[in-house]
């Protein structure tokens, strides 16, 4: 029996879990298929005080430094939840081991809205992306598409012009409304980034004949565009499937602190109402954190 699970080993996750293990408690993460969650995707991380390295990097330290005071992290995910606070909350996994917690931390955080076009699901890991650090490598020297208009299509895009020779940026808006200036300043200072507002995509399909790959990208208006890749940055939905039918949820899956039942808490971009941003992830689970203690220690 731990006295802490946490779901995910996002910025959240691990900041619950160092001040759970800090604070004596028998903590344990389960961090899902892999370290840090989005956060580990960013190759250059500006925005979070104090660190200039990488997202993964950033993910490391935190691991280590909850390890230090006794957090056990294991990679695998949760397949479903039952049980409450007076008897325990199981968590059953995908790796077929069952753990036991008298409180909950949920930080599974998001993952990126998949593209519904055709084509979209078929070419996925054949020219659609929603990872342009995993996959931007493959695509130096080529022409990309990015499409999404906010800070991670921009960072996207971003990334990507120091690979590929023509990267496309693909929005239905008539500008990037949502994103943050210095990132519009940036990707207008680029050469080699073209901005397509006001366009939507209706088909990606593979180029006939083509021996490299290609792809033939169609707008919503008619046109084409030949392109070797495409990287989708939509917008995110919480990582909550697992959950049962009776913990309450928003349109995108996330969940409301109040809604919880007793000895269950929630951090990170799960949370409802919240900026996806490390910083405000990390402090929703230092509170997720301190309030699983303070539940613990009422009931010692």
């Amino acid at each position: 029996m731990y006295d802490v699970i946490i779901l995910g080993s996002g910025p959240a996750g691990l900041t619950a879990a160092l001040y759970a293990a800090r604070a004596n408690k028998k903590t344990l993460v389960l961090g899902g298929d892999r370290l840090g969650g989005q956060m580990a995707g960013i190759a250059v991380l500006e925005n979070y005080p104090g660190w200039a390295g990488s997202g993964m990097e950033l993910a490391e330290f935190m691991k280590k430094q909850c390890e230090t005071f006794g957090a056990i992290v294991k990679f695998t995910s949760a397949k479903n939840i039952s049980g409450d606070a007076d008897n325990g909350f199981t968590v059953n996994c995908d790796n077929g081991q069952e753990y036991t917690g008298k409180t909950l931390i949920i930080a599974t955080g998001a993952s990126p809205r998949k593209l519904d076009i055709e084509g979209a699901r078929e070419l996925m890991g054949r020219g659609v992306s929603y990872c342009a650090t995993c996959d931007g490598f493959f695509y130096s020297g080529k022409t990309v598409i990015v499409m999404g208009g906010g800070n991670s299509a921009l960072n996207d895009a971003l990334y990507l012009a120091d690979l590929a020779k023509t990267v496309k940026i693909i929005y239905r808006k008539s500008e990037f409304f949502r994103a943050e200036a210095i990132l519009r300043e940036r990707v207008a200072a680029r050469k080699n980034i073209e901005c397509l507002f006001n366009t939507d995509l209706a088909k990606i399909a593979p180029k006939p004949d083509s021996a490299d790959g290609e792809l033939i990208v169609t707008t919503t208006d008619g046109n084409e565009i030949v392109a070797d890749g495409v990287f989708v940055a939509i917008g995110h939905e919480a990582n909550t499937d697992y959950l049962t039918e009776n913990i309450k949820r928003d349109g995108m899956g996330r969940l409301a602190p109040t809604a919880l039942p007793a000895g269950m808490f929630v951090a990170g971009d799960v949370h409802s109402e919240l900026k996806m941003q490390i910083a405000t992830a990390v402090g929703t689970g230092c509170t997720a954190g301190m309030d699983a203690i303070a539940f613990l220690n009422s009931r010692a």
